[in-house]
Protein backbone atom coordinates (compact mmCIF):
# COMPACT_ATOMS: atom_id res chain seq x y z
CA UNK A 1 0.00 0.00 0.00
CA UNK A 2 1.41 3.27 -0.81
CA UNK A 3 1.25 7.02 -0.58
CA UNK A 4 -2.37 9.37 -0.66
CA UNK A 5 -3.78 12.14 -1.69
CA UNK A 6 -5.07 14.84 0.21
CA UNK A 7 -8.55 16.48 -0.37
CA UNK A 8 -10.46 19.40 -0.02
CA UNK A 9 -13.33 19.19 2.80
CA UNK A 10 -15.17 15.77 1.06
CA UNK A 11 -14.68 16.52 -2.28
CA UNK A 12 -12.10 15.23 -5.08
CA UNK A 13 -10.28 18.36 -5.39
CA UNK A 14 -6.88 17.86 -5.02
CA UNK A 15 -5.04 20.55 -2.72
CA UNK A 16 -1.67 19.83 -4.21
CA UNK A 17 0.77 17.12 -5.06
CA UNK A 18 3.26 18.79 -2.81
CA UNK A 19 1.58 18.46 0.25
CA UNK A 20 3.15 14.90 0.84
CA UNK A 21 2.26 11.41 0.29
CA UNK A 22 1.49 8.64 2.37
CA UNK A 23 2.37 5.30 0.33
CA UNK A 24 -0.19 2.78 0.42
CA UNK A 25 -11.75 -24.46 11.91
CA UNK A 26 -14.12 -25.14 8.97
CA UNK A 27 -12.83 -27.22 6.33
CA UNK A 28 -12.07 -25.86 2.65
CA UNK A 29 -14.65 -28.22 1.24
CA UNK A 30 -17.00 -26.43 2.71
CA UNK A 31 -20.78 -26.42 0.53
CA UNK A 32 -23.56 -23.58 0.11
CA UNK A 33 -26.16 -25.33 3.14
CA UNK A 34 -25.65 -22.01 5.14
CA UNK A 35 -25.01 -19.87 2.65
CA UNK A 36 -27.94 -16.83 1.83
CA UNK A 37 -30.55 -17.08 -0.25
CA UNK A 38 -31.83 -13.68 -1.40
CA UNK A 39 -35.32 -13.59 -3.24
CA UNK A 40 -35.76 -11.10 -5.91
CA UNK A 41 -38.98 -11.46 -8.88
CA UNK A 42 -36.86 -13.71 -11.08
CA UNK A 43 -34.68 -15.95 -9.39
CA UNK A 44 -33.39 -17.09 -6.30
CA UNK A 45 -29.56 -16.19 -5.75
CA UNK A 46 -27.45 -18.33 -3.75
CA UNK A 47 -24.22 -17.53 -2.74
CA UNK A 48 -21.70 -19.33 -1.83
CA UNK A 49 -20.43 -19.52 1.76
CA UNK A 50 -17.19 -17.66 2.04
CA UNK A 51 -14.76 -19.57 4.46
CA UNK A 52 -12.47 -17.52 6.36
CA UNK A 53 -10.21 -20.61 7.01
CA UNK A 54 -9.38 -21.25 4.07
CA UNK A 55 -8.74 -16.83 3.24
CA UNK A 56 -6.24 -17.06 6.38
CA UNK A 57 -4.73 -20.21 5.13
CA UNK A 58 -3.93 -19.11 1.79
CA UNK A 59 -2.54 -15.75 3.52
CA UNK A 60 0.06 -17.94 5.80
CA UNK A 61 1.00 -20.18 2.73
CA UNK A 62 1.89 -17.14 0.93
CA UNK A 63 4.15 -16.09 3.83
CA UNK A 64 5.74 -19.44 4.65
CA UNK A 65 7.60 -17.94 1.10
CA UNK A 66 8.93 -15.13 3.05
CA UNK A 67 8.54 -11.43 1.96
CA UNK A 68 7.97 -11.56 -1.57
CA UNK A 69 10.32 -8.60 -2.81
CA UNK A 70 10.60 -8.64 -6.91
CA UNK A 71 13.95 -9.97 -7.49
CA UNK A 72 13.75 -12.78 -4.84
CA UNK A 73 13.50 -16.25 -5.13
CA UNK A 74 10.78 -16.40 -2.39
CA UNK A 75 8.98 -13.56 -5.15
CA UNK A 76 9.80 -16.60 -8.29
CA UNK A 77 8.22 -19.23 -5.78
CA UNK A 78 5.01 -17.44 -4.62
CA UNK A 79 4.22 -16.45 -8.77
CA UNK A 80 4.14 -20.01 -9.20
CA UNK A 81 2.42 -21.05 -6.11
CA UNK A 82 -0.67 -18.31 -7.77
CA UNK A 83 -0.85 -19.55 -10.74
CA UNK A 84 -0.75 -23.44 -9.69
CA UNK A 85 -3.80 -22.40 -7.30
CA UNK A 86 -5.95 -20.21 -9.77
CA UNK A 87 -5.21 -23.31 -12.20
CA UNK A 88 -6.59 -26.04 -9.53
CA UNK A 89 -9.68 -24.00 -9.03
CA UNK A 90 -10.57 -24.02 -12.86
CA UNK A 91 -9.50 -20.70 -14.25
CA UNK A 92 -7.38 -19.61 -17.50
CA UNK A 93 -3.55 -18.67 -15.82
CA UNK A 94 -1.93 -16.00 -17.80
CA UNK A 95 1.45 -14.51 -16.01
CA UNK A 96 2.04 -11.01 -17.62
CA UNK A 97 5.23 -10.49 -17.21
CA UNK A 98 6.76 -7.01 -17.35
CA UNK A 99 10.19 -5.08 -16.47
CA UNK A 100 10.07 -2.85 -13.48
CA UNK A 101 12.58 -0.31 -12.29
CA UNK A 102 12.42 -0.15 -8.68
CA UNK A 103 12.83 2.95 -6.96
CA UNK A 104 15.23 2.23 -4.49
CA UNK A 105 18.32 0.49 -6.90
CA UNK A 106 17.38 1.69 -9.70
CA UNK A 107 18.15 -1.61 -10.95
CA UNK A 108 15.47 -3.23 -13.72
CA UNK A 109 13.87 -6.65 -11.94
CA UNK A 110 11.34 -8.74 -13.87
CA UNK A 111 7.87 -8.76 -12.37
CA UNK A 112 4.55 -10.98 -13.01
CA UNK A 113 1.17 -10.09 -13.14
CA UNK A 114 -0.84 -13.43 -12.11
CA UNK A 115 -4.03 -12.97 -13.64
CA UNK A 116 -6.71 -15.62 -13.41
CA UNK A 117 -9.57 -15.60 -16.13
CA UNK A 118 -13.00 -17.70 -15.17
CA UNK A 119 -15.66 -18.05 -18.20
CA UNK A 120 -13.09 -16.29 -20.63
CA UNK A 121 -15.12 -16.29 -23.66
CA UNK A 122 -17.76 -14.19 -21.94
CA UNK A 123 -17.59 -10.86 -23.31
CA UNK A 124 -19.40 -9.65 -20.03
CA UNK A 125 -16.82 -9.52 -17.50
CA UNK A 126 -15.67 -7.94 -14.10
CA UNK A 127 -12.08 -7.90 -12.49
CA UNK A 128 -10.96 -8.29 -9.33
CA UNK A 129 -7.68 -7.45 -7.88
CA UNK A 130 -5.01 -7.31 -5.39
CA UNK A 131 -0.86 -6.95 -4.81
CA UNK A 132 0.94 -9.52 -4.11
CA UNK A 133 4.17 -8.00 -3.74
CA UNK A 134 5.35 -6.87 -0.35
CA UNK A 135 7.33 -3.70 0.66
CA UNK A 136 11.28 -3.91 0.16
CA UNK A 137 11.66 -1.93 3.50
CA UNK A 138 9.91 -1.41 6.56
CA UNK A 139 10.48 1.95 6.35
CA UNK A 140 7.64 3.08 9.09
CA UNK A 141 8.27 0.36 11.52
CA UNK A 142 9.10 2.13 15.19
CA UNK A 143 12.44 0.41 15.80
CA UNK A 144 14.46 2.28 13.48
CA UNK A 145 16.95 -0.97 12.80
CA UNK A 146 14.05 -3.14 11.39
CA UNK A 147 13.71 -0.44 8.72
CA UNK A 148 15.94 -2.14 6.15
CA UNK A 149 14.34 -5.25 6.40
CA UNK A 150 11.71 -6.09 4.29
CA UNK A 151 7.76 -6.38 5.55
CA UNK A 152 6.18 -9.80 5.89
CA UNK A 153 3.31 -8.48 4.03
CA UNK A 154 0.09 -9.98 5.93
CA UNK A 155 -2.01 -7.78 5.82
CA UNK A 156 -0.44 -5.52 3.21
CA UNK A 157 -0.90 -7.70 0.06
CA UNK A 158 -1.14 -11.03 1.48
CA UNK A 159 -5.12 -10.05 2.58
CA UNK A 160 -6.64 -9.67 -0.86
CA UNK A 161 -4.75 -12.20 -2.24
CA UNK A 162 -5.99 -14.55 0.44
CA UNK A 163 -9.38 -13.33 0.10
CA UNK A 164 -9.23 -13.60 -3.64
CA UNK A 165 -7.83 -16.95 -3.98
CA UNK A 166 -11.05 -18.03 -1.23
CA UNK A 167 -13.56 -16.53 -4.09
CA UNK A 168 -11.64 -18.07 -6.61
CA UNK A 169 -12.09 -21.78 -4.80
CA UNK A 170 -15.85 -20.90 -4.68
CA UNK A 171 -16.25 -20.20 -8.29
CA UNK A 172 -14.51 -23.45 -9.13
CA UNK A 173 -16.86 -25.03 -7.00
CA UNK A 174 -20.43 -23.13 -7.35
CA UNK A 175 -19.63 -22.05 -11.44
CA UNK A 176 -21.55 -19.17 -12.53
CA UNK A 177 -21.67 -17.58 -16.39
CA UNK A 178 -20.39 -14.17 -15.79
CA UNK A 179 -16.67 -13.43 -16.80
CA UNK A 180 -14.39 -12.86 -13.39
CA UNK A 181 -11.07 -11.70 -14.39
CA UNK A 182 -8.97 -12.33 -10.63
CA UNK A 183 -5.94 -10.21 -11.39
CA UNK A 184 -2.65 -9.82 -8.73
CA UNK A 185 -0.48 -7.23 -9.64
CA UNK A 186 3.19 -7.24 -9.31
CA UNK A 187 4.87 -4.18 -7.94
CA UNK A 188 2.70 -1.84 -6.46
CA UNK A 189 4.47 -1.51 -2.89
CA UNK A 190 7.85 -0.45 -3.97
CA UNK A 191 8.00 3.47 -5.06
CA UNK A 192 9.20 6.37 -3.19
CA UNK A 193 7.27 7.98 -0.29
CA UNK A 194 6.41 11.22 -0.97
CA UNK A 195 7.89 11.12 -4.66
CA UNK A 196 6.47 10.30 -7.73
CA UNK A 197 3.40 8.70 -8.55
CA UNK A 198 4.56 6.52 -11.09
CA UNK A 199 6.81 4.89 -8.75
CA UNK A 200 3.65 2.71 -7.15
CA UNK A 201 1.13 0.51 -8.92
CA UNK A 202 3.51 -0.83 -11.98
CA UNK A 203 2.06 -3.83 -12.12
CA UNK A 204 -1.41 -2.41 -12.35
CA UNK A 205 0.14 0.43 -14.97
CA UNK A 206 1.31 -2.53 -16.85
CA UNK A 207 -2.52 -4.29 -17.07
CA UNK A 208 -3.71 -1.24 -18.07
CA UNK A 209 -1.44 0.00 -20.88
CA UNK A 210 -1.75 -3.56 -22.15
CA UNK A 211 -5.88 -3.49 -21.95
CA UNK A 212 -5.65 0.10 -23.51
CA UNK A 213 -3.66 -0.90 -26.61
CA UNK A 214 -5.98 -3.80 -27.18
CA UNK A 215 -8.84 -2.37 -28.38
CA UNK A 216 -10.94 -6.09 -26.50
CA UNK A 217 -13.63 -5.41 -24.68
CA UNK A 218 -12.86 -3.98 -21.50
CA UNK A 219 -14.13 -5.08 -18.20
CA UNK A 220 -17.54 -3.83 -16.99
CA UNK A 221 -15.85 -2.33 -13.49
CA UNK A 222 -12.97 -3.72 -10.91
CA UNK A 223 -13.02 -3.79 -7.09
CA UNK A 224 -9.38 -3.89 -5.57
CA UNK A 225 -8.44 -5.26 -2.21
CA UNK A 226 -5.74 -3.53 -0.21
CA UNK A 227 -5.55 -4.38 3.65
CA UNK A 228 -8.62 -6.14 4.06
CA UNK A 229 -7.54 -8.25 7.06
CA UNK A 230 -7.23 -6.45 10.30
CA UNK A 231 -9.67 -6.38 13.14
CA UNK A 232 -12.18 -3.77 13.35
CA UNK A 233 -11.67 -2.62 9.97
CA UNK A 234 -13.05 0.79 8.64
CA UNK A 235 -13.87 0.81 4.95
CA UNK A 236 -14.92 4.19 3.86
CA UNK A 237 -15.52 5.92 0.93
CA UNK A 238 -11.99 6.50 -1.19
CA UNK A 239 -11.51 9.37 -2.86
CA UNK A 240 -10.66 8.22 -6.30
CA UNK A 241 -13.40 5.19 -6.19
CA UNK A 242 -15.85 8.45 -5.33
CA UNK A 243 -14.35 10.00 -8.15
CA UNK A 244 -13.96 7.71 -10.73
CA UNK A 245 -16.58 5.36 -9.99
CA UNK A 246 -19.10 6.44 -7.92
CA UNK A 247 -22.13 4.03 -8.87
CA UNK A 248 -19.79 0.97 -8.14
CA UNK A 249 -18.69 2.37 -5.14
CA UNK A 250 -22.85 2.63 -4.33
CA UNK A 251 -23.46 -0.78 -5.65
CA UNK A 252 -20.90 -2.54 -3.07
CA UNK A 253 -21.35 -0.64 -0.50
CA UNK A 254 -25.47 -1.13 -0.73
CA UNK A 255 -24.75 -4.63 -0.80
CA UNK A 256 -22.19 -4.84 2.04
CA UNK A 257 -24.66 -2.55 4.11
CA UNK A 258 -27.44 -4.91 3.36
CA UNK A 259 -25.80 -7.93 4.57
CA UNK A 260 -25.49 -6.24 8.47
CA UNK A 261 -21.85 -4.33 7.85
CA UNK A 262 -22.93 -0.83 7.73
CA UNK A 263 -20.40 -0.46 10.74
CA UNK A 264 -17.69 -1.11 8.63
CA UNK A 265 -18.24 0.14 5.30
CA UNK A 266 -19.11 3.52 6.12
CA UNK A 267 -20.20 6.39 4.36
CA UNK A 268 -17.80 8.74 5.21
CA UNK A 269 -15.08 10.10 2.56
CA UNK A 270 -11.41 9.09 3.27
CA UNK A 271 -8.39 10.52 1.41
CA UNK A 272 -7.62 9.18 -1.73
CA UNK A 273 -4.87 6.46 -2.44
CA UNK A 274 -2.51 6.14 -5.31
CA UNK A 275 -2.78 2.27 -5.52
CA UNK A 276 -3.20 -0.08 -8.35
CA UNK A 277 -7.11 1.17 -8.80
CA UNK A 278 -5.75 4.66 -9.59
CA UNK A 279 -4.22 3.47 -12.89
CA UNK A 280 -6.74 0.80 -13.62
CA UNK A 281 -8.88 4.27 -13.72
CA UNK A 282 -7.03 6.40 -15.48
CA UNK A 283 -4.92 4.17 -18.05
CA UNK A 284 -7.30 1.40 -18.74
CA UNK A 285 -10.56 3.46 -17.96
CA UNK A 286 -12.16 0.81 -16.22
CA UNK A 287 -13.97 2.39 -13.37
CA UNK A 288 -12.67 0.26 -10.09
CA UNK A 289 -13.05 0.77 -6.78
CA UNK A 290 -10.75 0.28 -3.78
CA UNK A 291 -11.92 -1.73 -0.21
CA UNK A 292 -8.90 -0.30 1.87
CA UNK A 293 -8.75 -0.25 5.89
CA UNK A 294 -8.69 3.45 6.40
CA UNK A 295 -8.70 4.00 10.30
CA UNK A 296 -9.31 7.67 11.77
CA UNK A 297 -6.59 7.80 14.63
CA UNK A 298 -3.14 6.76 13.09
CA UNK A 299 -0.59 8.85 12.48
CA UNK A 300 -0.27 7.84 8.94
CA UNK A 301 -4.08 7.24 8.11
CA UNK A 302 -3.31 3.17 7.60
CA UNK A 303 -2.86 0.38 9.90
CA UNK A 304 -0.31 1.18 12.81
CA UNK A 305 1.30 -2.51 11.45
CA UNK A 306 1.41 -0.51 7.89
CA UNK A 307 5.07 -1.13 6.50
CA UNK A 308 6.45 -2.86 9.62
CA UNK A 309 7.66 -6.03 10.76
CA UNK A 310 4.47 -6.10 12.50
CA UNK A 311 2.88 -7.12 9.29
CA UNK A 312 2.30 -10.61 9.84
CA UNK A 313 -0.03 -13.29 10.64
CA UNK A 314 -0.86 -11.78 14.34
CA UNK A 315 -2.24 -8.62 12.25
CA UNK A 316 -5.04 -10.80 10.91
CA UNK A 317 -8.68 -11.12 11.70
CA UNK A 318 -11.01 -14.17 10.47
CA UNK A 319 -13.95 -12.18 10.81
CA UNK A 320 -12.72 -8.94 8.74
CA UNK A 321 -11.90 -11.46 6.06
CA UNK A 322 -14.79 -13.38 6.41
CA UNK A 323 -16.70 -9.84 5.78
CA UNK A 324 -14.84 -9.04 2.85
CA UNK A 325 -14.71 -12.01 1.22
CA UNK A 326 -18.68 -12.64 1.89
CA UNK A 327 -19.56 -8.97 0.64
CA UNK A 328 -17.26 -10.04 -2.94
CA UNK A 329 -19.05 -12.85 -3.51
CA UNK A 330 -22.58 -11.10 -2.78
CA UNK A 331 -21.73 -8.96 -5.35
CA UNK A 332 -20.39 -11.55 -7.70
CA UNK A 333 -23.57 -14.10 -7.82
CA UNK A 334 -25.97 -10.89 -7.75
CA UNK A 335 -23.94 -9.68 -10.59
CA UNK A 336 -24.30 -12.99 -12.31
CA UNK A 337 -28.15 -13.54 -11.62
CA UNK A 338 -28.62 -9.69 -13.53
CA UNK A 339 -30.54 -8.25 -10.60
CA UNK A 340 -27.68 -5.83 -8.91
Amino acid sequence: MNKQFKFLSAGILLLAVSLGFSSCGEERADRRENSKEIETPTRSVDTPTFNADSAFQFIAEQLEFGPRVPGSEAHIQCRDYLADQLRRFGASVEIQEFNARLFETQRSVRCYNVIGRFNPGNRNRIVLAAHWDTRYKADHDPDLENRDQPVPGADDGGSGVGVLLEVARQLGENPISLGVDIVFFDAEDQGQEGGRPETWGVGAQHWSNVIARSGSSRPQYGILLDMVGASNPRFGREQFSARFAPTILDKVWRVAQNLGYGRFFVNQPVAGVIDDHYFVNTIARVPMINIINRPPDTDTGFVPHWHTLSDDLNAIDRNTLKMVGHVVLEVIYLEDAGVL
